[in-house]
């Protein structure tokens, strides 16, 4: 596979699917500043998916044959998109805890 070949991948799938390539003029005193902040958003974002990712997980081993038996997750992408559906599944279909669980995932999202 060829170089451009990988960097369109991973733009469109990988790790830096959700991140936007970003170019601007600063004073050259000021770049180590800038790309420092960037590096900070960069892990700050990668922090919250990660926390995203594990609410999911928990609340699909939690109430994944209850709540998801007609949802498939499979065809929804990203958890970014996957988040509010399975908010929205815990909320409509669980119990108290699953609805205060889908709540914690929608306000994960909004951060």
């Amino acid at each position: 596979m060829a170089a451009r070949d990988r960097v369109r991948k991973y733009r469109e799938t990988g790790g830096g699917s959700d991140l936007q390539r970003v170019e601007v003029l600063v004073p050259s005193s000021k770049r180590a500043e800038i790309v420092a902040q960037a590096a900070r958003m960069r892990a700050e974002h990668r922090e919250r998916k990660e926390r995203l990712e594990q609410m999911c997980a928990k609340a699909i081993a939690l109430y994944g044959v209850r709540l998801l038996d007609n949802i498939d997750l499979d065809r929804v992408a990203g958890i970014e998109r996957r988040g509010p559906v399975i908010a929205s599944a815990l909320m409509e279909r669980g119990d108290a805890r699953a609805f205060a669980m889908g709540r914690r995932i929608l306000d994960a999202l909004e951060e």
